[in-house]
């Protein structure tokens, strides 16, 4: 269901190219920069979206989803289950196109809200490893 292969293809090639990463900062240590580095390499624009609002890969950080000046597309969410959930909230009241929550990130209400707003969202996966598959 939160992970249906034509909603992921959607998402990778015809929802829009901007993603905001949330949980994305300067730590090469940490998935989310790997991950940015990967939809970077397929065309997409990463936004960091961390408290430090640091520059990522190239990319100008933001401190919060609504303190970015210009639309995005995908809200790509890198942080626990239990703060993912008003992540997806905030992705809604931005007017973002889609959530896609990370391998391990699982919140079914924030599903119901976010799919009830009308927007497309994955959940416990990466795409990072899935748009590699899309060939």
């Amino acid at each position: 269901m939160y992970a249906d292969p034509g909603t992921i293809r959607k998402v990778l090639t015809e929802t829009g190219d901007t993603w905001a990463i949330v949980g994305l900062s300067s730590n090469e240590a940490r998935a989310a920069y790997r991950v940015a580095e990967v939809l970077q390499r397929y065309g997409k624009r990463i936004v960091p979206v961390h408290p430090k609002a640091e520059t990522v890969h190239g990319e100008q950080g933001y401190s919060s989803l609504d303190s970015i000046p210009f639309p995005i597309d995908v809200v790509d969410v890198f942080v626990n289950s239990d703060l993912a959930g008003p992540v997806a909230d905030e992705a809604v009241a931005i007017g973002a196109k889609a959530v896609w929550f990370q391998l391990g990130v699982v919140d079914e209400a924030a599903y119901d809200r976010t799919h009830a707003a009308g927007l497309d969202m994955i959940m416990d996966r990466c795409p990072a490893i899935e748009i590699p598959r899309l060939g």
